[in-house]
């Protein structure tokens, strides 16, 4: 148990951002206190969407048996023009699993957010204080210093380290003065949720691509009378987003009967019950500074994505898992604690490349001017035949890692690692642990802190000696995040690996 008020990590927030920074560290044996202004979660559901990338994280945080029950796997992205014909699919139907998850995923929050407090409550060193409302920050060259009110008294916690995850208003930014990178984006959008007994009733569309199921898509309706979104859920559960036209107040775009009108065009005959209806401004907005000395922001708190391609929260999850993994080096291996520095430069290109890619469908799918959109169309439609063969996901709009904890100049070095699925049934990761894993063709040097593995007593299919083979590779070594550090000879990746943690070099056997 951690001493009364010191802890490893101070997380200020516990939406699935926060909640998961915490089963991470817990994991990882790092003393940890929540600090949440609220007594329960947020009981509506905001976030739907989340890759294959983060179910990855759900299994190294020891929580996807709780999660995946409550959620349902889906086939991709389909975007529509105004002649009702498919202009882009980033669709996965038929394609290989590399992974071993599906790449979208849909599910209600509400029961996410239960799950992953859930999982960091098997933990003791793990405390969580709801009902703890953020009111100062400070820190001196060791700790950071975090004051909060709750049940009419005003407490301090003190911790090595504080993770702001509180959201796109996020106090804790305000109060170190970091501001916002502005992306030039922000659209009006109605965004409803409804619980349906039954299939949305899309119109007919031209060029879905075989096998495509649109139940199981989420479409875009690019329509200069009003783009929408018919986005799919677990259960009983659809989300529908309109765009709010020019002159639309939002208070009467959100009024029952206006939001009843615009969702039983898609619901026909079908019985259905509106959860909720809210307007939202999308934006485009990256933190300036993700890091102020020993605080860092994660989440909402550093960056906020329009939804168009589902991964606003996949940005957040991925956020905490960079810095959960470093985190535990620094406590557990000696690692350099300047070890945190990279945190920054290896998440902001992801986050910009995604917001650039979300801003850039943005802007054509809010066109609103039909001659526009005509020609929009027709382009879209002669560059998709042009790339016929070819396939693309949202999750593939996530670069690699080029700086940071890689090792520059090897081949694959920053992509994120495959997961077969092996003979038995077992995803990798459940075999090999969750750590620094070298795979590698014959035996191979050991180091403390990395799992070694031969491939020739690995049955996964010969998955990864093909991955290594197009690379032109004899061994490759992975982070704790599934991310390629890098590939080469296994002894030259392990005393890399000392070099970039700053550790003392390594002994092999």
């Amino acid at each position: 148990m951690p001493a009364a008020n010191q802890f490893d990590v101070a997380v200020i927030g516990a939406g699935p951002v926060g909640a998961l920074a915490a089963c991470l560290l817990g994991k990882a044996g790092l003393s940890v206190v929540v600090l949440e202004k609220d007594l329960a979660h947020y009981p509506l559901p905001r976030a739907v969407h989340c890759d294959h990338e983060i179910m990855r994280l759900f299994q190294s945080a020891g929580v996807i048996d709780r999660v995946l029950p409550d959620m349902v796997d889906t086939d991709g992205h389909l975007h529509v023009g105004a002649a009702a014909q498919a202009i882009r699919y980033m669709g996965t139907v038929g394609l290989a699993r590399p992974f071993g998850w599906s790449n979208d995923w849909f599910f209600y929050q509400p029961e996410l957010e239960a799950h992953l407090r859930a999982g960091f409550a098997r933990y003791p060193h793990v405390a969580f204080r709801p009902g703890a409302q953020f009111t100062a920050i400070d820190q001196d060259a060791d700790r950071v210093h975090v004051q909060y009110d709750q049940d009419g008294a005003s407490h301090c916690v003190t911790a090595r380290w504080a993770i702001a995850c509180d959201g796109s208003r996020s106090p804790v930014r305000k109060a170190l003065d970091i501001t916002l990178d502005d992306l030039d984006f922000e659209e009006p959008w109605l965004v409803v949720d409804a619980h349906v007994e039954g299939p949305v009733s899309f119109p007919p569309i031209a060029g879905v691509p075989p096998g495509a199921d649109l139940q199981r898509l989420s479409v875009m309706m690019c329509d200069p009378q009003r783009p929408a979104t018919v986005v799919p859920g677990r259960g009983n559960h659809r989300r529908w987003e309109f765009m709010l036209l020019p002159g639309e107040d939002d208070a009467a775009i959100a009024a029952p009967d206006k939001v009843a009108e615009l969702v039983g065009t898609w619901m026909r005959d079908v019985p259905h019950r509106i959860v909720r209806a809210a307007t939202y401004r999308f934006h485009g907005l990256v933190a300036h500074r993700w890091q102020q000395g020993r605080v860092f922001l994660a989440g909402d708190a550093a960056h906020q994505t329009p939804p168009f391609f589902g991964q606003g929260m996949c940005h957040g999850l991925r956020d905490v898992a960079n810095l959960a993994w470093k985190m535990a080096a620094i406590v557990h291996d000696g690692a350099d604690p300047a070890l945190l520095d990279t945190y920054q430069g290896e998440r902001d290109p992801h986050v910009r490349a995604v917001i650039g890619a979300a801003v850039a469908a943005g802007r054509y799918i809010c066109e609103l001017d039909p001659a526009a959109a005509a020609a929009r169309d027709a382009e879209m439609i002669a560059r998709a035949a042009a790339q016929t063969g070819t396939h693309q996901t949202a999750a593939d709009l996530v670069p690699p890692i080029g700086q940071g904890v890689v090792l520059a100049g090897s081949t694959g070095a920053g992509e994120r690692f495959i997961q077969p699925v092996l003979g038995d049934g077992r995803k990798l990761d459940d075999m090999t642990g969750q750590g620094w894993r070298l795979f590698a063709r014959g035996a191979a040097p050991r180091a403390a802190g990395v799992t070694t593995v031969d491939l020739a007593g690995l049955d996964d299919g010969g998955a990864i000696a093909d991955w290594l083979a197009v690379r032109g590779a004899d061994a490759v070594l992975v982070r704790p995040d599934h991310y390629v550090f890098g590939t080469g000879a296994p002894a030259a990746l392990i005393a890399a690996r000392a070099a970039g943690l700053g550790l003392v070099a390594e002994r092999v056997a």
